[in-house]
Protein backbone atom coordinates (compact mmCIF):
# COMPACT_ATOMS: atom_id res chain seq x y z
CA UNK A 1 0.00 0.00 0.00
CA UNK A 2 1.22 3.39 -0.95
CA UNK A 3 2.91 5.57 1.86
CA UNK A 4 0.55 8.75 2.64
CA UNK A 5 2.34 11.82 3.76
CA UNK A 6 1.25 13.10 7.21
CA UNK A 7 0.48 16.44 5.94
CA UNK A 8 -1.79 15.04 2.89
CA UNK A 9 -3.87 13.23 5.33
CA UNK A 10 -4.57 16.41 7.57
CA UNK A 11 -5.45 18.38 4.34
CA UNK A 12 -7.94 15.34 3.72
CA UNK A 13 -9.41 15.51 7.06
CA UNK A 14 -10.29 18.84 6.73
CA UNK A 15 -11.69 19.05 3.70
CA UNK A 16 -14.00 16.10 5.09
CA UNK A 17 -15.09 18.38 8.00
CA UNK A 18 -15.46 21.41 5.47
CA UNK A 19 -18.18 19.43 3.38
CA UNK A 20 -19.44 18.22 6.42
CA UNK A 21 -19.79 21.37 7.93
CA UNK A 22 -22.01 22.55 5.35
CA UNK A 23 -25.51 21.93 6.16
CA UNK A 24 -24.94 23.09 9.77
CA UNK A 25 -23.39 26.46 8.79
CA UNK A 26 -26.00 26.97 6.83
CA UNK A 27 -28.77 26.51 9.18
CA UNK A 28 -27.30 29.32 11.31
CA UNK A 29 -27.99 32.23 8.77
CA UNK A 30 -31.13 30.62 7.11
CA UNK A 31 -32.93 28.71 9.93
CA UNK A 32 -33.94 31.94 12.12
CA UNK A 33 -35.45 33.49 9.30
CA UNK A 34 -36.97 30.05 7.13
CA UNK A 35 -38.36 28.78 10.49
CA UNK A 36 -41.43 28.45 9.85
CA UNK A 37 -40.84 26.34 6.63
CA UNK A 38 -39.07 24.05 8.92
CA UNK A 39 -42.26 23.65 10.33
CA UNK A 40 -41.21 25.63 13.69
CA UNK A 41 -43.66 27.19 16.00
CA UNK A 42 -41.94 29.53 17.44
CA UNK A 43 -38.12 31.07 17.46
CA UNK A 44 -37.41 29.74 20.95
CA UNK A 45 -37.73 26.64 18.93
CA UNK A 46 -34.69 27.94 16.41
CA UNK A 47 -32.74 28.41 19.62
CA UNK A 48 -33.00 24.68 20.93
CA UNK A 49 -32.15 23.48 17.77
CA UNK A 50 -29.08 25.52 17.03
CA UNK A 51 -27.76 24.44 20.67
CA UNK A 52 -28.82 20.71 21.25
CA UNK A 53 -25.84 19.03 19.17
CA UNK A 54 -23.40 20.93 21.00
CA UNK A 55 -25.22 19.68 24.41
CA UNK A 56 -25.27 16.25 23.79
CA UNK A 57 -21.64 16.39 22.21
CA UNK A 58 -20.57 16.62 26.28
CA UNK A 59 -21.62 12.95 27.37
CA UNK A 60 -21.01 11.42 23.51
CA UNK A 61 -17.22 13.01 23.64
CA UNK A 62 -16.09 9.83 26.03
CA UNK A 63 -17.73 7.54 24.18
CA UNK A 64 -16.77 7.84 21.15
CA UNK A 65 -13.27 8.74 22.49
CA UNK A 66 -13.34 4.71 23.78
CA UNK A 67 -14.23 3.83 20.46
CA UNK A 68 -11.38 5.29 18.36
CA UNK A 69 -8.96 3.93 21.48
CA UNK A 70 -10.05 0.91 20.30
CA UNK A 71 -10.91 0.87 16.41
CA UNK A 72 -9.17 3.77 15.86
CA UNK A 73 -9.23 4.97 11.88
CA UNK A 74 -11.03 5.61 9.28
CA UNK A 75 -13.95 4.15 9.82
CA UNK A 76 -15.09 6.75 12.28
CA UNK A 77 -15.14 9.60 9.66
CA UNK A 78 -16.82 7.19 7.35
CA UNK A 79 -19.59 6.82 9.95
CA UNK A 80 -19.63 11.28 10.24
CA UNK A 81 -19.70 11.14 6.68
CA UNK A 82 -22.70 9.15 6.16
CA UNK A 83 -24.68 10.94 9.25
CA UNK A 84 -23.86 14.43 7.96
CA UNK A 85 -25.29 13.60 4.88
CA UNK A 86 -28.04 12.03 6.40
CA UNK A 87 -28.78 14.91 8.44
CA UNK A 88 -28.78 17.70 6.36
CA UNK A 89 -30.96 15.81 3.84
CA UNK A 90 -33.51 15.42 6.34
CA UNK A 91 -33.63 19.79 7.36
CA UNK A 92 -36.16 19.50 4.19
CA UNK A 93 -38.19 17.90 6.57
CA UNK A 94 -41.05 19.25 8.93
CA UNK A 95 -41.29 19.52 12.47
CA UNK A 96 -39.57 20.50 15.90
CA UNK A 97 -39.43 16.87 17.28
CA UNK A 98 -37.90 15.28 14.16
CA UNK A 99 -35.14 18.40 13.78
CA UNK A 100 -34.51 17.78 17.71
CA UNK A 101 -33.89 14.27 17.03
CA UNK A 102 -31.66 14.70 13.70
CA UNK A 103 -29.62 18.08 15.31
CA UNK A 104 -28.60 15.54 18.17
CA UNK A 105 -27.31 13.04 15.04
CA UNK A 106 -25.35 15.99 13.79
CA UNK A 107 -23.66 16.31 17.24
CA UNK A 108 -22.72 12.56 16.85
CA UNK A 109 -21.17 13.09 13.48
CA UNK A 110 -19.47 16.35 14.23
CA UNK A 111 -17.77 14.20 17.65
CA UNK A 112 -16.97 11.47 14.84
CA UNK A 113 -15.07 14.32 13.20
CA UNK A 114 -13.63 15.96 16.01
CA UNK A 115 -11.69 13.15 17.84
CA UNK A 116 -10.52 11.71 14.44
CA UNK A 117 -8.86 14.66 13.29
CA UNK A 118 -7.20 15.29 16.57
CA UNK A 119 -6.09 11.46 16.81
CA UNK A 120 -4.70 11.70 12.85
CA UNK A 121 -3.04 14.83 13.88
CA UNK A 122 -1.47 13.63 16.67
CA UNK A 123 0.02 10.29 15.17
CA UNK A 124 1.41 12.19 11.94
CA UNK A 125 2.78 15.03 13.40
CA UNK A 126 5.96 15.69 15.38
CA UNK A 127 6.56 18.93 18.13
CA UNK A 128 8.20 21.09 15.21
CA UNK A 129 5.42 20.62 12.45
CA UNK A 130 2.42 19.95 14.76
CA UNK A 131 1.26 23.74 15.45
CA UNK A 132 1.35 24.17 11.72
CA UNK A 133 -0.33 20.88 10.90
CA UNK A 134 -3.70 22.22 13.40
CA UNK A 135 -3.50 25.22 12.22
CA UNK A 136 -3.53 23.83 8.27
CA UNK A 137 -6.48 21.97 9.81
CA UNK A 138 -8.31 24.75 11.84
CA UNK A 139 -8.13 26.86 8.80
CA UNK A 140 -9.06 24.63 5.93
CA UNK A 141 -11.98 23.35 7.67
CA UNK A 142 -13.68 26.31 8.13
CA UNK A 143 -14.41 27.06 4.63
CA UNK A 144 -17.42 24.65 5.29
CA UNK A 145 -18.64 26.98 7.48
CA UNK A 146 -18.13 29.88 5.03
CA UNK A 147 -19.58 28.06 2.04
CA UNK A 148 -22.48 26.85 3.83
CA UNK A 149 -23.07 30.66 5.51
CA UNK A 150 -22.45 31.79 2.08
CA UNK A 151 -23.91 29.25 -0.34
CA UNK A 152 -27.28 28.71 2.38
CA UNK A 153 -28.17 32.15 2.55
CA UNK A 154 -28.31 32.34 -1.36
CA UNK A 155 -29.53 29.02 -2.13
CA UNK A 156 -32.91 29.18 0.41
CA UNK A 157 -33.46 32.48 -0.70
CA UNK A 158 -33.92 31.61 -4.18
CA UNK A 159 -35.38 28.20 -3.80
CA UNK A 160 -36.17 27.40 -0.07
CA UNK A 161 -35.00 26.05 3.13
CA UNK A 162 -36.00 21.52 1.51
CA UNK A 163 -33.88 22.53 -1.78
CA UNK A 164 -31.19 24.12 -0.17
CA UNK A 165 -30.84 21.24 2.35
CA UNK A 166 -30.99 18.19 -0.30
CA UNK A 167 -28.10 20.42 -2.71
CA UNK A 168 -26.21 20.98 0.50
CA UNK A 169 -26.45 17.46 1.48
CA UNK A 170 -25.14 15.69 -1.53
CA UNK A 171 -21.92 18.43 -1.51
CA UNK A 172 -21.26 16.22 1.54
CA UNK A 173 -21.10 13.26 -0.47
CA UNK A 174 -17.48 13.67 -1.83
CA UNK A 175 -15.97 13.86 1.57
CA UNK A 176 -16.31 9.71 1.06
CA UNK A 177 -13.76 9.64 -1.65
CA UNK A 178 -11.36 11.80 0.21
CA UNK A 179 -11.56 9.65 3.25
CA UNK A 180 -10.53 6.13 1.16
CA UNK A 181 -8.03 7.91 -1.08
CA UNK A 182 -5.83 9.71 1.29
CA UNK A 183 -6.61 8.84 5.09
CA UNK A 184 -5.05 5.42 6.05
CA UNK A 185 -7.08 2.85 7.37
CA UNK A 186 -5.71 3.33 11.16
CA UNK A 187 -4.04 6.34 12.91
CA UNK A 188 -3.42 5.23 16.26
CA UNK A 189 -0.81 7.01 18.31
CA UNK A 190 2.91 6.45 17.89
CA UNK A 191 4.77 6.11 20.82
CA UNK A 192 7.71 8.24 20.41
CA UNK A 193 8.09 9.50 24.03
CA UNK A 194 10.57 7.56 25.36
CA UNK A 195 9.80 8.77 29.26
CA UNK A 196 8.59 5.27 31.15
CA UNK A 197 7.80 7.04 34.61
CA UNK A 198 5.56 9.41 32.80
CA UNK A 199 3.97 7.44 30.70
CA UNK A 200 2.75 5.29 33.44
CA UNK A 201 1.55 8.50 35.41
CA UNK A 202 -1.85 9.32 35.12
CA UNK A 203 -2.30 12.31 33.49
CA UNK A 204 -4.72 13.63 35.55
CA UNK A 205 -1.44 14.02 38.08
CA UNK A 206 0.34 16.24 35.69
CA UNK A 207 0.11 19.92 36.24
CA UNK A 208 0.66 20.94 32.76
CA UNK A 209 -2.37 18.84 31.90
CA UNK A 210 -4.23 20.55 34.40
CA UNK A 211 -2.82 24.02 32.86
CA UNK A 212 -3.58 22.96 29.18
CA UNK A 213 -7.26 22.09 30.46
CA UNK A 214 -8.12 24.98 32.58
CA UNK A 215 -7.23 27.38 30.20
CA UNK A 216 -8.97 25.76 26.83
CA UNK A 217 -11.94 25.97 29.24
CA UNK A 218 -11.55 30.10 29.64
CA UNK A 219 -10.87 30.34 25.97
CA UNK A 220 -13.68 28.36 24.38
CA UNK A 221 -15.94 30.14 27.28
CA UNK A 222 -14.96 33.24 25.95
CA UNK A 223 -14.44 33.36 23.17
CA UNK A 224 -16.44 30.21 21.01
CA UNK A 225 -19.97 31.39 24.00
CA UNK A 226 -19.53 34.70 25.61
CA UNK A 227 -18.08 36.69 22.71
CA UNK A 228 -19.49 34.98 19.86
CA UNK A 229 -23.48 35.22 21.58
CA UNK A 230 -23.13 38.65 22.83
CA UNK A 231 -21.37 40.24 19.65
CA UNK A 232 -24.93 40.94 17.91
CA UNK A 233 -25.85 43.07 21.27
CA UNK A 234 -22.65 44.35 22.16
CA UNK A 235 -22.25 46.16 18.15
CA UNK A 236 -26.22 47.50 18.76
CA UNK A 237 -25.39 49.42 22.11
CA UNK A 238 -22.07 50.59 20.28
CA UNK A 239 -23.79 51.82 17.40
CA UNK A 240 -27.46 50.15 16.21
CA UNK A 241 -26.81 51.50 12.51
CA UNK A 242 -24.12 51.77 10.48
CA UNK A 243 -24.12 53.67 6.98
CA UNK A 244 -21.15 52.34 4.70
CA UNK A 245 -20.83 53.61 0.73
CA UNK A 246 -24.85 54.23 0.88
CA UNK A 247 -25.75 50.80 2.52
CA UNK A 248 -27.27 51.04 6.17
CA UNK A 249 -26.05 47.96 8.08
CA UNK A 250 -28.16 46.51 11.04
CA UNK A 251 -26.27 45.49 14.05
CA UNK A 252 -26.68 41.57 13.26
CA UNK A 253 -25.48 42.60 9.63
CA UNK A 254 -22.24 44.09 11.18
CA UNK A 255 -22.02 40.63 13.66
CA UNK A 256 -22.30 38.44 10.80
CA UNK A 257 -19.82 40.36 8.54
CA UNK A 258 -17.27 40.21 11.93
CA UNK A 259 -17.45 37.19 12.15
CA UNK A 260 -17.51 35.82 8.61
CA UNK A 261 -14.13 38.02 7.97
CA UNK A 262 -12.13 35.41 10.60
CA UNK A 263 -13.98 32.38 8.83
CA UNK A 264 -12.25 33.98 5.49
CA UNK A 265 -8.84 34.67 6.88
CA UNK A 266 -8.58 31.03 8.85
CA UNK A 267 -6.92 29.49 5.83
CA UNK A 268 -3.82 31.34 5.97
CA UNK A 269 -3.82 32.74 9.06
CA UNK A 270 -4.06 29.60 11.32
CA UNK A 271 -1.33 27.93 9.78
CA UNK A 272 0.48 31.39 9.91
CA UNK A 273 -0.15 31.02 13.31
CA UNK A 274 0.40 27.55 14.31
CA UNK A 275 4.29 27.61 12.13
CA UNK A 276 5.25 30.56 14.22
CA UNK A 277 4.52 28.59 17.87
CA UNK A 278 6.54 25.55 16.78
CA UNK A 279 9.82 27.93 15.47
CA UNK A 280 9.58 30.29 18.35
CA UNK A 281 7.64 27.80 21.06
CA UNK A 282 4.16 27.68 22.06
CA UNK A 283 4.11 28.90 24.98
CA UNK A 284 5.48 32.15 24.25
CA UNK A 285 3.16 33.16 21.01
CA UNK A 286 0.31 31.78 23.41
CA UNK A 287 1.08 34.39 26.05
CA UNK A 288 1.41 36.70 23.55
CA UNK A 289 -1.85 36.62 22.10
CA UNK A 290 -3.16 36.51 25.67
CA UNK A 291 -1.95 39.43 26.29
CA UNK A 292 -3.56 41.12 22.81
CA UNK A 293 -6.37 39.83 23.63
CA UNK A 294 -6.33 41.47 26.65
CA UNK A 295 -5.68 44.99 25.24
CA UNK A 296 -8.53 44.06 22.26
CA UNK A 297 -11.12 43.36 25.04
CA UNK A 298 -10.53 46.48 27.52
CA UNK A 299 -10.32 48.50 24.69
CA UNK A 300 -13.84 48.07 23.77
CA UNK A 301 -14.68 50.40 26.36
CA UNK A 302 -13.10 53.27 24.63
CA UNK A 303 -14.47 56.06 23.34
CA UNK A 304 -13.43 56.20 19.90
CA UNK A 305 -14.99 56.61 16.43
CA UNK A 306 -17.18 53.42 15.22
CA UNK A 307 -15.09 52.11 12.85
CA UNK A 308 -11.92 52.19 14.87
CA UNK A 309 -13.90 50.24 17.65
CA UNK A 310 -14.63 47.34 14.59
CA UNK A 311 -11.16 47.59 14.29
CA UNK A 312 -10.62 46.21 18.29
CA UNK A 313 -13.68 43.62 16.93
CA UNK A 314 -11.70 42.24 14.54
CA UNK A 315 -8.21 42.22 16.56
CA UNK A 316 -10.01 39.79 18.84
CA UNK A 317 -11.07 37.45 16.16
CA UNK A 318 -7.81 37.57 15.07
CA UNK A 319 -6.49 36.69 18.48
CA UNK A 320 -9.47 34.02 18.70
CA UNK A 321 -7.49 32.29 15.42
CA UNK A 322 -4.10 32.45 17.26
CA UNK A 323 -5.22 31.38 20.56
CA UNK A 324 -7.56 28.33 19.40
CA UNK A 325 -4.85 26.94 17.04
CA UNK A 326 -2.04 27.32 19.46
CA UNK A 327 -4.09 25.82 22.32
CA UNK A 328 -4.81 22.81 20.10
CA UNK A 329 -1.68 22.19 19.45
CA UNK A 330 -0.66 23.03 23.16
CA UNK A 331 -3.23 19.61 24.13
CA UNK A 332 -1.54 17.73 21.43
CA UNK A 333 1.45 18.11 22.83
CA UNK A 334 0.34 16.72 26.05
CA UNK A 335 -1.14 13.67 24.31
CA UNK A 336 1.94 13.09 22.39
CA UNK A 337 3.22 12.40 25.30
CA UNK A 338 0.90 10.15 27.02
CA UNK A 339 0.56 6.57 26.42
CA UNK A 340 -3.28 6.98 25.45
CA UNK A 341 -2.79 9.94 23.28
CA UNK A 342 -6.90 10.04 22.06
CA UNK A 343 -7.94 9.49 25.64
CA UNK A 344 -6.51 12.99 26.51
CA UNK A 345 -7.81 14.47 23.62
CA UNK A 346 -11.07 13.29 24.53
CA UNK A 347 -11.00 15.24 27.16
CA UNK A 348 -9.75 18.08 25.52
CA UNK A 349 -12.36 17.87 23.39
CA UNK A 350 -15.03 17.69 26.77
CA UNK A 351 -13.69 20.46 27.98
CA UNK A 352 -13.80 23.29 25.57
CA UNK A 353 -17.48 21.52 24.88
CA UNK A 354 -18.57 22.68 28.17
CA UNK A 355 -16.68 26.15 28.08
CA UNK A 356 -18.92 26.78 24.61
CA UNK A 357 -22.29 26.00 26.06
CA UNK A 358 -21.62 27.45 29.37
CA UNK A 359 -20.39 30.78 27.49
CA UNK A 360 -23.47 32.16 26.14
CA UNK A 361 -25.33 31.81 30.07
CA UNK A 362 -22.59 32.93 31.38
CA UNK A 363 -22.57 36.21 28.98
CA UNK A 364 -26.60 36.74 29.46
CA UNK A 365 -26.54 36.35 33.26
CA UNK A 366 -23.63 39.20 33.49
CA UNK A 367 -25.39 41.08 30.88
CA UNK A 368 -28.18 41.30 32.89
CA UNK A 369 -26.76 41.96 36.37
CA UNK A 370 -23.05 44.33 35.39
CA UNK A 371 -23.98 44.74 31.77
CA UNK A 372 -21.58 43.89 28.72
CA UNK A 373 -19.20 46.99 29.35
CA UNK A 374 -18.50 45.39 33.34
CA UNK A 375 -18.26 42.07 31.47
CA UNK A 376 -16.03 42.42 28.26
CA UNK A 377 -13.88 44.38 30.91
CA UNK A 378 -13.42 41.25 33.45
CA UNK A 379 -12.41 39.18 30.49
CA UNK A 380 -9.72 41.51 29.97
CA UNK A 381 -8.17 41.28 33.16
CA UNK A 382 -8.68 37.33 32.90
CA UNK A 383 -6.84 37.06 29.64
CA UNK A 384 -4.00 39.43 31.31
CA UNK A 385 -3.68 36.92 33.88
CA UNK A 386 -3.61 33.93 32.06
CA UNK A 387 -0.87 35.72 29.81
CA UNK A 388 1.12 36.70 32.98
CA UNK A 389 1.07 32.66 33.93
CA UNK A 390 1.91 31.60 30.37
CA UNK A 391 4.61 33.72 30.09
CA UNK A 392 6.35 33.24 33.30
CA UNK A 393 5.63 29.25 32.10
CA UNK A 394 7.54 30.53 28.97
CA UNK A 395 10.41 32.36 30.98
CA UNK A 396 11.10 29.06 33.07
CA UNK A 397 11.76 26.95 29.93
CA UNK A 398 14.28 30.11 29.26
CA UNK A 399 15.88 29.37 32.68
CA UNK A 400 16.57 25.97 32.06
CA UNK A 401 17.51 25.73 28.65
CA UNK A 402 20.07 28.67 29.92
CA UNK A 403 21.55 26.40 32.45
Amino acid sequence: MREIKGKTQVIAVALVTAFCLLGDSMLYIVLPIYWQEAGLSSLWEVGILLSVNRLVRVPLGPLVGKWYERSGGRVGLIAAVILAFVTTMSYGLHGFWLWLVMRSVWGIAWTFLRLGAYSLIVSVSEEDNRGQLMGLYNGLYRLGSLGGMIAGAFLASIYGLATTAVVLGFFSLPALVLVFRYIRPSFSKRHVYTDAAAISESFWKQRSVWAVMATALVVAMVYQGMFASALSRLIELRQSVFEFGGLVLGAAVMASLVQGMRWGWEPWAAPWSGKLSDRYGRKRIFACALLAAALFFGLLQTPVAFPFWVCFLLGIQLTATVLTTVMDALAADEAARQANSTALMTVYSVVTDIGAALGPLLAFWLDGRLGLESMFGGIALILLALAIWWGYQQSRIWKRNAL
